[in-house]
């Protein structure tokens, strides 16, 4: 079969043959692959600025983010049926006896940092026409969202922060008023939060680099949220005309914009840090008043990475409101093309987010 793959040694990104996925058993399910999405990871991966092939090998079938079908199961298989959809989570536990998080099936909360993740450290992906699942890290999708449910695992990561956000707003024990929220970035997850906030009554900004006039801050207005340009407001000046937010969720990875945007959170407000900055020197900051402000304002950060299964169940609830409420919108960010041209779209994106559709019908299509 065919798979995209990185191979680190020779700084090559390529479509190759691969081993057929083998057959199944116990609690494995053969699927194949319908879609996958590329981010922003899979291309440092293919820049060579992150990533690991599993032990010993000198390749990475790459792609996390996946839509696939069932084929064939394992006599120990409780819910998958051929025919039926499913993503499959990224991360896995880490070996270790000693991880309570792993242990109870969470790697998303590994203590070890000796997990892997599907397409992206120490276990291949999902970009080929193939592969074989436990159903335990397979989630159930319907098929009434199956032309926009490779969104599923993004909009995990917003899913995941909406569960950390409620979890510590419930640290009140008295009413709150609607929270409005500040998102930052106008990326395929920075949209896809700005949705999930727009569909439960969130007022919310979206602060991007790009243009008033850019398509991302168009499709920023018609969900109902209000767009905010870098090119004409900066970051100091965004409290004074914007307010300050009960919420903050950043999804740009930038240090400079992640924590200058801190006077922006309001009083007992929750900021959450999801982008991973590549690695370079340090950056002025002024720690002073950060401490300041969090300290006296009862403040919270938290950093989130990867989800648990819970928040990809959530993630598909999301999905299935955000294409009642926002349709066209949901549609709109999705740019697909052929399993033959990952390598070009892996190096250069061509929408805001581009899709892999994979043509494997060898494999029950």
């Amino acid at each position: 079969m065919r798979a995209a793959v990185v191979i680190p040694s020779e700084k090559s990104v390529k479509l190759v043959e691969w081993p057929a996925p083998r057959p199944t058993g116990g609690a494995e399910v053969l699927l194949r692959t319908l879609e996958v999405g590329i981010c922003g990871t899979d291309r440092e991966i293919c820049a060579f600025e992150y990533g690991a092939p599993p032990t010993g090998e000198s390749a990475l079938v790459l792609g996390h983010e996946a839509l696939a079908e069932v084929v064939e199961v394992g006599p120990d298989v409780t819910w998958a049926r051929p025919g039926d959809l499913a993503v499959p989570t990224v991360r896995r536990p880490c070996p270790s006896p000693r991880c309570p998080a792993c242990r109870a099936c969470r790697p998303d909360f590994c203590v070890t940092g000796d997990f892997s993740e599907r397409g992206i450290v120490r276990a291949h992906g999902f970009m080929c026409e193939a592969f074989v699942e436990e159903e335990r890290f397979l989630v159930p999708v319907p098929h009434a969202i199956r032309d926009v449910a490779v969104l599923v695992e993004p909009l995990s990561v917003a899913a995941k922060a909406a569960q950390e956000f409620e979890s510590l707003r419930a640290r009140f024990k008295f009413d709150l008023p609607q929270p409005a929220a500040l998102v930052l970035g106008a990326g395929p997850i920075g949209l896809l939060t700005a949705m999930t906030l727009r569909a439960h009554g969130f007022e919310t900004h979206v602060f991007s680099r790009e243009g008033e006039d850019d398509p991302r801050a168009a499709l920023a207005c018609s969900i109902g949220a209000t767009y905010v340009s870098a090119a004409r407001t900066t970051l100091e000046r965004l409290p004074e005309c914007v307010g300050r937010h009960d919420l903050v969720f950043e999804a740009v990875g930038v240090p400079e914009v992640a924590f200058g945007a801190l006077p922006a959170l309001a009083p007992n407000g929750i900021f959450i840090k999801t982008g991973v900055p590549a690695r370079r020197g340090p950056v002025a900051a002024d720690l002073s008043r950060w401490m300041y402000d969090l300290v006296l304002n009862n403040q919270v950060i938290v950093g989130t990475v990867n989800a648990g299964r819970s928040a990809y169940e959530l993630a598909i609830r999301v999905l299935e409101q955000c294409m009642t409420l926002f349709p066209r919108e949901v549609r709109s960010l999705l740019c697909r093309g052929p399993l033959e041209m990952a390598p070009e779209v892996l190096l250069q994106s061509r929408g805001i987010k581009d899709v892999v559709t994979v043509d494997a019908t060898a494999f029950g299509g």
